[in-house]
Order: C-alpha cells, then structure tokens, then sequence
C-alpha cells in the first residue's frame, strides 16, 4: 500500500500511486506459472521501463508506447511466479460476500456480529443487541433492505466513533479540524485536505480500534504536516508510538 501525496490533500490510500489522469487500459489475457491471468495493459509515453501493479483490480502493466510485444512477453514471464503468488494474496484479502439474510455474519471493530431479521409492521433503523445486529423489515423487505439498513447503521455508528477519536487525538496532536465527515472512496482509509476536512472511510468501522485510531490519528497528523516526511511521522509517533506496526497491519487489509 503506497500513500502519496496531494498538493490539497493528505491521504492514507490503498495500491499504488495513481496518475491524475486516468488513462484507459486493454484488456488482456496470457498463461503465467501454469495460471490463466487476465491484466490490464497500459502504455505512456512516459515510462521507460515496464511496471507492475497488482491491487484489488488485478494485473495492471504499465510499459512504454514504443515497446515490443516481445519485451512484454519476457517480462511478464520472467514475473510470473511472483504475479500468481499476489493475485492469490490480494484474492485471500478480499472481504467475502455477504447474503444479506437472517444469520448472515456482518463485521464490526473487528468482530463479527449475527444479523437477525424480523419481519412485521414494526419498521425501525437497526439496532445492536449484544452479538446480534436487528433488522426491522416489512414482510415484503428484501435483501436489498437488509443490505440498506446495515449500511445506514455503519455510517451512523462510524460517524459516532470517529468523531469521538478525533476529539481524543486532536488535543494530543495540537490540532483542530474543521470538520469530520465520512467517506466511501474505493482507494483511500482516510483523507485530510488543506481546508481542515478529515474524511474517514466508512468501512473503518469494521476494523478494530487500534487501527480506526492509527488511521485518525494519520489523518490529523496532516493538519501539521501535508506530507509524508519525517516531520510527518514524527507526529505520528507522538500519538501512536506503535505505527509501524500498525501500518503493516493496514496493508494487509483489503478495503
């Protein structure tokens, strides 16, 4: 997970860095390590060796406008144990499916909590009640109502959250931001811009507290420091002296 930064923003991102302009990939398939393997192939006028990137999309390749097919070839075979041994890591990663059904398991501050339905006239927003997280449905609710409901609570209670851990570490840090709001980018657990908004991603509130607190005090960081320097994580350090480790940790998170 590389973190890159923004002239307007701070930001704790998940893959690699990204172009500010997007650029259109083909689609591709090939045969590596034994393993059918589609990828994405860009070219850039820019680039002057051939790169790599494997995230929660897949195989991006990345190689110059001029070059060879044949260079293609040699790089990706030479590559190959080493791209199937990733994809089969991002894959282990990757959050399962829920079936939004009663006795479905959701997660939760890095626990897992049951989801009972209950059907009736009786509508309500979802409530915890112990292990268990209640959906209140009408009898004609379906899973997309389950899949709502659940997602509303996790803005709520991450709303909540955040903002009182933000009110912990602000103080801390000697900073005050402007505003806390929640985000649902696809990249990024966090982001701080130049104006004071923190953002924290909504699905934090599935990971445990030691991480949701390294991500905000991440992002607070930002308020002093719109990099990633030393000065940078030297803030860091003073409110969370076990970064590092938690870093590592994050890494292996697939948002």
């Amino acid at each position: 997970m590389d973190r890159e930064r923004d002239q307007a923003t701070g930001t704790l991102m998940l893959g690699s860095k990204t172009a500010s302009t997007p650029v259109r990939g083909e689609q591709r398939a090939t045969l590596l390590a034994g393993q059918h393997i589609t990828y994405t192939l860009k070219r850039s006028s820019k680039r002057r060796s051939i790169g790599l990137r494997i995230d929660a999309q897949g195989l991006t390749v990345s190689l110059p406008t001029r070059a060879s097919e044949q260079w293609l070839h040699q790089v990706l075979q030479d590559k190959a144990e080493w791209v199937v041994d990733k994809l089969l890591t991002w894959e282990d990663r990757r959050p399962q499916q829920v079936i939004w059904q009663d006795g479905a398991q959701v997660d939760y501050l890095g626990d897992l909590l049951t989801l009972r339905v209950e059907r009736g006239s009786f509508v309500a927003p979802a409530q915890r009640r112990e292990e268990l997280l209640c959906v209140f449905l009408s009898p004609s609710g379906t899973e997309r109502h389950i899949a709502r409901d659940v997602k509303q609570w996790y803005e709520h209670q991450g709303l909540q959250l955040y903002t009182d851990r933000v009110a912990h570490y602000a103080p801390l840090l000697n900073v005050v931001p402007a505003r806390i709001k929640l985000s649902t980018a696809k990249t990024q657990w966090g982001c701080c811009t130049t104006d004071g908004t923190v953002r924290l991603n909504t699905q934090l509130i599935k990971l445990p507290l030691r991480l949701i607190d390294y991500v905000v005090v991440h992002e607070l960081a930002h308020l002093r420091e719109m990099n990633h320097s030393r000065r940078f994580w030297e803030v860091v350090s003073s409110a969370c002296p076990d970064y590092l480790s938690l870093r590592a940790e994050l890494k292996a998170v697939a948002l």
